[in-house]
């Protein structure tokens, strides 16, 4: 066999497997495709937002499919893509930077509420006990994420989240009755 014979048995080989390959994929997205959606718009929230998650999400599929070792595994293996195209939207997202002078922004904070519903609210929060209320605070108030929380106090994040939890608990508890 000549050099232009080999070179042509391998581009038609190489055709073939690449329509192989293109055909697995298709017919497995077709088959979790329906699924894919549903998970990205509850992840989402958002309809437009959903199909671009899941957009993504085969794009990132098409690119390892290679390293899908059983396709039995596939829809298990495409939600984790999404929900991880998901974790990355939040990733790029910055929060604009206000265009509020800092001095305003001292003056609004000096402001207290003085309504029975924030002075009940203080009191509820003040009669958590601290284990509870420490956590709260951080979250809520200072606007610390559960895991910055876990490592101020020396608890594992997973720990910050049941205190937190409990505490919204005893505050509902407290607040209905």
């Amino acid at each position: 066999m000549t050099d232009a014979a080999l070179e042509v048995n391998n581009q038609t080989n190489r055709d073939f497997f690449a329509f192989a390959r293109e055909r697995r994929f298709n017919d497995m997205i077709s088959r979790y495709e329906t699924d894919m959606k549903r998970y990205a718009y509850w992840l989402a929230g958002d309809r437009h937002i959903a199909e671009d998650l899941v957009q993504e999400a085969l794009l990132r599929a098409w690119r390892s499919f290679d390293k899908l070792q059983s396709i039995d595994s596939a829809k298990g293996w495409l939600l984790t893509i999404l929900r991880r195209e998901n974790a990355r939207r939040f990733e790029r997202y910055r929060p604009q930077e206000a265009s509020i002078p800092l001095d305003e922004l001292k003056a609004r904070e000096a402001s207290y509420d003085t309504s029975t519903e924030a002075f009940v609210l203080r009191r509820a929060i003040d009669n958590l006990p601290e284990e509870y209320r420490v956590p709260l605070v951080k979250q809520v108030v200072e606007g610390y994420s559960q895991k910055e929380i876990a490592g101020q106090i020396g608890i594992s994040s997973a720990g910050v989240g049941t205190r937190l939890f409990r505490a919204k608990q005893k505050l509902r508890d407290t607040l209905v009755a």
